[in-house]
């Protein structure tokens, strides 16, 4: 089943092509190295502060709450159902081929806290294709959209990754919150070990989502909205950064920014990212 889905986020992607509905984005990638650890700093024309008219939903975009393109999602980037909660949904501005945005058929805020469903609707992925799950929860950590979604990339060697922060990190100490030597701000690291059946999977990830929020102390508030943070789920392991702001001199981080790849607006900030360090812009919007 799982084969034949693929096969229509492929026919959806080609026909979005032909059509102008979807729109890649193009960037220039610079490789920046600390400490033994591989980011890329990616600048994106189309993102220029010069440039007029940026959509919402676009990074680095702006934002606008009166508009949800999730309810319902453009029929023309919609694969369907994933899970009995979840849309498939082509992201309309990819950052590489086959880039999903899996929103909840139900509207909920993309600050709320994550629930089993949505690992579930993940893990459905995860286990039959490996790849990248993130989230970003809210303004924040980096959310362009207001309804709550998750998203995916599949696996490939240009696309982000947290296989190269986790190489010092012990797949053995299954469960067990680990922390990066060199990363100076508040973040958990927990493996989990991909079983092959995606429910069970699911409530392991869940499980220890809950428990990595407690050890972090990422609160939900009177609101029923949780502290801003990022989430990555990549090959067996389960990474959560809280968040302190969306931004560090105009460059706007996501999770994927804690997955090796930061983009920004201007040409120049490839140099600022640099001279800061890369961690330290990092850490300056974590927490």
């Amino acid at each position: 089943m799982m084969t034949s889905f693929m096969q229509s986020v492929t026919q959806c992607m080609n026909y979005a092509l032909q059509v102008g509905a979807l729109q890649p984005i193009q960037f220039h990638s610079e490789a920046v190295q600390t400490h033994e650890m591989d980011f890329q700093v990616c600048w994106i024309p189309a993102l220029s502060a010069k440039a007029d008219g940026l959509p919402t939903g676009f990074p680095g975009g702006p934002h606008n709450p009166d508009v949800n393109p999730f309810l319902p999602p453009d029929p023309t980037l919609t694969i369907g159902r994933l899970g009995d909660y979840h849309h498939a949904v082509l992201n309309k501005f990819p950052v590489c081929e086959h880039h999903l945005v899996i929103p909840r058929v139900e509207y909920a805020d993309q600050r709320s806290p994550l629930q089993y469903e949505d690992f579930l609707a993940l893990s459905l992925l995860l286990t039959e294709y490996g790849g990248l799950g993130f989230f970003n929860g809210g303004p924040q950590a980096g959310a362009s959209q207001h309804h709550l979604h998750v998203q995916w990339l599949p696996e490939d060697s240009s696309n982000a990754s947290l296989l190269p922060f986790v190489r010092d990190l012990d797949p053995d100490l299954e469960h067990q919150p680990q922390q990066h030597k060199h990363w100076a701000f508040s973040h958990a690291f927990v493996y989990v070990g991909p079983p092959s059946d995606p429910h069970e999977y699911a409530r392991e990830l869940y499980h220890c989502y809950q428990r990595l929020c407690q050890r972090l102390s990422l609160k939900i508030d009177d609101d029923g909205f949780m502290t801003p943070c990022n989430l990555l789920i990549h090959q067996g392991w389960l990474l959560v950064v809280p968040r302190s702001q969306n931004q560090f001199n105009d460059i706007s981080l996501n999770a994927l920014s804690f997955a090796g790849v930061i983009y920004v607006r201007e040409k120049e900030h490839i140099q600022l990212v640099k001279e800061q360090g890369v961690l330290q812009v990092l850490q300056a919007v974590a927490t």
